[in-house]
């Protein structure tokens, strides 16, 4: 029988963990603390699996059913959901780290040894001034030319031509690092 939302907002913590069945391998873990996790239980070459999908409420009963039945169809196109799961999880950590502001960091570190300490000190600042407040928490590969353009109308508003010209430019740099 299918789960309804009162049957999941009246489990019970037992003494020891116990699953409530929906269906399709779909369940709700009610664990003895009180906490109460989505699991969907699954058959990948030949071996029996368990997917998270959740934590109750956070996730609701109607939510976990999608989740169950995107997991279904890739189970259908042969792909492990668990795997796709880890996968993202992975690119999104990625995309995290490699922001603008991390980055041009990086780049500056890598360059400032060629330059005198003014300039280097100079090109920091204006990136911390300028461009970092709008795009520094941006992943990098997200960052469009619009938004760039963006950011360098923004300074050019303020009648600082030269400075949006060497902003630009270093932006470029950045971009383009090996």
């Amino acid at each position: 029988m299918a789960l309804t939302n009162t049957a999941c907002k009246n489990a019970k913590p037992r003494a020891k963990l116990y699953k409530k069945a929906d269906s399709h391998g779909l369940f709700l873990q009610v664990m003895p603390n009180g906490a109460k996790y989505w699991r969907l239980k699954y058959r990948f070459l030949g071996k029996e699996k368990v997917l998270a999908l959740g934590v109750y409420p956070e996730v609701s009963l109607l939510q976990a059913r999608e989740k169950r039945e995107e997991a279904r169809k890739l189970l259908a196109s042969d792909i492990d959901p668990a795997m796709v799961k880890q996968q993202r999880k992975h690119i999104a950590s990625i995309s995290a780290e490699n922001t603008f502001e991390a980055i041009a960091r990086e780049w500056h570190e890598n360059r400032k040894a060629k330059w005198s300490e003014n300039y280097a000190r100079d090109i920091l600042h204006r990136m911390e001034m300028d461009i970092f407040p709008a795009l520094g928490l941006t992943s990098i590969s997200t960052i469009t030319a619009p938004q760039l353009l963006s950011v360098l109308r923004q300074i050019e508003k303020r009648g600082a031509l030269e400075i949006t010209h060497r902003a630009m430019q270093t932006c470029g740099q950045v971009f383009c690092m090996p």
